[in-house]
């Protein structure tokens, strides 16, 4: 556990820039290929990252990157929950980390700094919709203070098979 925390102590979260895209673009098509936490099939390429990062920015959005020993080894960010005026003080995050970097506190520390932005910027609610078969993200957020607000069975199909969406939520 302490070997853990040090190496979790290591990692320095900043802004994401677009030096950094060919890493997110390898962290989030591993996610696509490999994992239930992306509901798509096909990766994507780096045109679609940076549109994506993009349009972040012109939503003064944050995009962050954990850094670890000059790698990028996760990132985060979250942006609209619903496009209607009355869901403008909630959002809804995202973080991805790459495999070797998983169970090192990587992830806790983007969603520190995530629910930080997000407090910073006025949003009242923060949530989740994590893959009901995603034991450690459901963990992570219990951990920090996110509630289960929904299950919604069978709403997506990934690998053959149907997966069921849970949602959580935080207030900030």
């Amino acid at each position: 556990m302490g070997n853990r925390l040090a190496r979790s102590m290591t990692a320095i979260i900043r802004p994401a820039g677009d030096g950094d895209l060919p890493a997110i673009l390898a962290i989030y098509n591993d996610a696509v290929r490999d994992t239930t936490a992306v509901w798509n099939d096909s990766p994507v390429d780096l045109d679609n990252r940076r549109a994506w990062l993009e349009g972040r920015h012109r939503q003064d959005y944050p995009v962050l990157v954990a850094v670890d020993a000059d790698r990028v080894v996760g990132y985060g960010s979250f942006g609209d929950f619903r496009a209607f005026d009355g869901y403008r003080f909630t959002v809804e995050h995202s973080i991805y980390v790459a495999e070797a970097a998983r169970r090192r506190g990587i992830a806790s520390a983007l969603l520190v700094a995530l629910v930080e932005r997000a407090t910073a910027l006025g949003k009242h609610v923060m949530v989740a919709g994590i893959a009901a078969d995603n034991a450690p993200s459901i963990a992570l957020h219990l951990r920090h203070g996110f509630t289960e607000t929904g299950r919604m069975p069978e709403v997506g199909y990934k690998f053959g098979r149907w997966l069921d969406l849970v949602f959580m939520q935080k207030r900030l």
